[in-house]
């Protein structure tokens, strides 16, 4: 049975290469959508201040998509840096020595891209009122996640 469960971590491997796969994937398509967007701008010469905070919010959003293809990275490297080799030569701010380690730097992306998701909307809204829902929504998720880490930290 120890040789099972011993052998049975490597397992982790489908996740590991499933999420390194999906993070390649995302970054090869903002990179293309970047692209795209920067010969569509210079294809039309048009200029506007509504134009440029249209053209400015969608390269934050690509670079959202950056952030989501860097946590997929992140979970690729601490999957298998948990789970296969502890020893792989990495930045200090990339060592993970326990789930623990890896949720809190999923959990710090994950804020940001809420933040990238909300500055889109605000800067699209059309409506008189709801964005201050969508805030606060927002808000309160960000305030749970950051009460589970500090929560997680006097535990652990």
């Amino acid at each position: 049975m120890h040789k099972i469960f011993s052998s049975s971590r490597f397992l982790v491997l489908i996740a590991v290469a499933g999420s390194f796969i999906a993070s390649i994937t995302l970054m090869l398509y903002a990179a293309i959508a970047i692209i795209q967007q920067v010969a569509s701008v210079i294809m039309s010469g048009y200029v506007s201040t509504k134009a440029g905070k249209l053209i400015a919010l969608d390269f934050v959003q690509n670079a959202d998509i950056f952030l989501i293809s860097t946590v997929l990275y992140i979970m690729a490297v601490g999957l298998y840096e948990l789970f296969i080799d502890d020893a792989i030569e990495l930045p200090g701010w990339l060592v993970i020595k326990t789930l623990d380690d890896l949720k809190e730097k999923l959990i710090g992306i994950v804020v940001v891209g809420l933040a990238v998701d909300f500055l889109g909307h605000a800067v699209t809204w059309q409506e008189e009122t709801g964005i201050l829902y969508l805030g606060a929504a927002i808000g309160f998720v960000i305030a749970g996640l950051t009460v589970f880490v500090a929560f997680r930290k006097k535990t652990g």
